[in-house]
């Protein structure tokens, strides 16, 4: 075996080997999955000031440690059933760091970190595919005999969104 094959067999199963952690979060009773370097906080119960005129899926923004960050609701924008009221103080939202852009996402619950190969992950099945949200699905992988659905947070919010999300940022407004 020469010596190329040898090392190009070895990295290809450090690649199968790979293992990703991952925070796991609820939206009703599906589970997602986002890379844990995603993640700068998750934090709760936090006062969100809305926003006129901003994209109905936009709860608003919170200051957090004098950062000025606009909040999503993740199942508007997912176009999934309203959730049921929760008590108040029960919100959690996931402070996401997306190509330097940071974002907070509500969400219904954050479950744990979860350890998977890289190589367990599947492409989202056809049906999926053939809907425009598919955009929005990384991959999906069983885990503990349920499937959970790894979200592709850069791609949630489409371009004209975005600028509309600078907007809202004074900070942006200095730096640029």
């Amino acid at each position: 075996m020469s010596e190329t094959s040898y090392v190009s067999r070895r990295s290809d199963q450090a690649d199968k080997d790979q293992i990703m952690q991952l925070v796991g979060f609820t939206l009703g009773r599906e589970q997602f999955g986002v890379d844990i370097l995603m993640v700068q906080e998750i934090i709760r119960s936090v006062m969100i000031t809305s926003v006129p005129n901003s994209p109905d899926f936009i709860e608003g923004v919170i200051n957090l440690r004098g950062s000025i960050i606009p909040v999503i609701d993740l199942r508007k924008r997912l176009r999934l059933k309203n959730r049921v009221e929760q008590t108040p103080g029960a919100t959690w939202i996931l402070i996401i760091n997306v190509d330097d852009r940071v974002t907070g996402f509500i969400v219904d619950s954050v479950t744990k970190v979860l350890k998977i190969n890289a190589d367990t992950i599947e492409p989202p099945p056809d049906i999926v595919v053939a809907g425009l949200e598919s955009q929005y699905i990384r991959g999906v992988c069983d885990i503990d005999n349920r499937l959970l659905i790894l979200l592709d947070f850069s791609r949630i919010l489409q371009l004209k969104e975005i600028r509309k999300l600078k907007e809202l940022d004074p900070e942006t407004e200095r730096r640029g």
